[in-house]
């Protein structure tokens, strides 16, 4: 029988550990350092006329860029989404919230995850796994949740490996691609397929985009590793012993993105897992990826002190590498750079 203890509990140990310890995956990397930006001496672009702008979920983005489902269902949490929000607002960004399954069991938390008042034009994306539709939940929940942050999208995420080594993990995904399916046909709004950090790859895609996903974030391997994080969470040493096995579990971000575009050209892609720089960002483009997803730059350890203006601060610095990596490989715009050959 899984733990039940309570998932707000959870979310606070997830906050804390990921801004704590040390949960990046071991003995795998993202794959963008394997793949390098061509340089251009000469490139005739004025740096302060690159265009960075960009279209997703039918708005207007200011650069290409999502700041990842990483919070919500606990007091703090609503500090953070509201820092983070404002900050996407500011600078005309997309962003994700964290699982909502804590608000939908309880609806006094959803002011957690609520954050409109300081983000009314953003692109915002819901978000549950999708695993708990084989634990009760159908299209009832997945409205709920949209309907709980007005969001433009809802987020099913995909977590076998984190449910397999949680101490209270739902570890039945059998049969979830017809139940995705039917929230694809009943849902208003687009629905996203996002792994958590062990990646997408192109068959996966495939079955996704024949249930009718047309958005998936391939979220790689590379970055902040789940089971890392779960292994904070154990209380003995069998379980620190199985979590720690899958720190190098997953396929490279960078090897996700170019299959599954190679694969399915017409998808919108989402290039996230150990995006770190703004150089990254830039890489993902050229692979295939439509916008970049990150999280980890985004949750400044200041955020609790400063807000927003920790999160602006760090994410102006990361826009500016991706215009400057722009100016020098010779991109005025997205376009320039997708049709950028990286040298491998």
């Amino acid at each position: 029988m899984p733990d039940e203890r309570p998932t707000e509990g959870r979310k606070v140990d997830h906050i804390r550990i990921v801004l704590n310890e040390d949960v990046a995956a071991k003995g795998v990397s993202t794959g963008f350092g394997a793949y390098r930006l061509p340089h251009t001496a000469i490139p005739e672009i004025d740096l302060a006329e690159i265009d960075t702008r960009t279209t997703f979920l039918g708005k207007s983005l200011r650069a290409p860029l999502l700041i990842s489902s990483m919070t919500g269902g606990a007091s703090v949490a609503e500090q953070i989404n509201l820092a983070l929000a404002e900050a996407a607002e500011y600078l005309g960004l997309a962003m994700g919230v964290g699982s909502q399954r804590a608000a939908i069991a309880d609806p006094r938390l959803a002011h957690t995850y609520q954050v409109r008042r300081v983000a009314p034009t953003i692109a915002l994306l819901a978000n549950v796994g999708a695993v708990q539709l084989n634990y009760g939940y159908g299209i009832e929940e997945c409205r709920r949740a949209v309907e709980m942050i007005e969001a433009d999208a809802l987020i099913l995420h995909l977590n076998p490996l984190q449910e397999a080594v949680q101490p209270e993990g739902n570890t039945n995904f059998k049969g979830l691609l017809g139940k995705i399916e039917a929230v694809c046909r009943a849902l208003p709004v687009p629905v996203v397929i996002k792994e958590v950090g062990n990646g997408i790859g192109a068959d996966d895609a495939r079955r996704l985009y024949e249930c009718g996903v047309r958005v998936i974030d391939v979220a790689g391997a590379g970055g902040t590793s789940w089971s890392e994080v779960e292994r904070f969470r154990q209380t003995n040493d069998h379980g620190r012993r199985v979590a720690g096995a899958f720190a190098d579990w997953g396929i490279p971000t960078a090897e996700c993105i170019r299959e599954v575009h190679a694969a399915l050209p017409q998808v919108t892609i989402i290039g996230s897992g150990g995006v770190r720089t703004g150089v990254d960002v830039a890489k993902a483009i050229a692979l295939g990826a439509d916008v970049v997803g990150t999280a980890k730059p985004a949750l400044a350890d200041s955020i609790s002190e400063r807000g927003a203006e920790a999160v602006i601060e760090g994410l102006e610095a990361f826009l500016r590498e991706l215009r400057v990596a722009m100016l020098c490989s010779g991109c005025v715009d997205l376009r320039a750079l997708r049709a950028l050959r990286l040298a491998a």
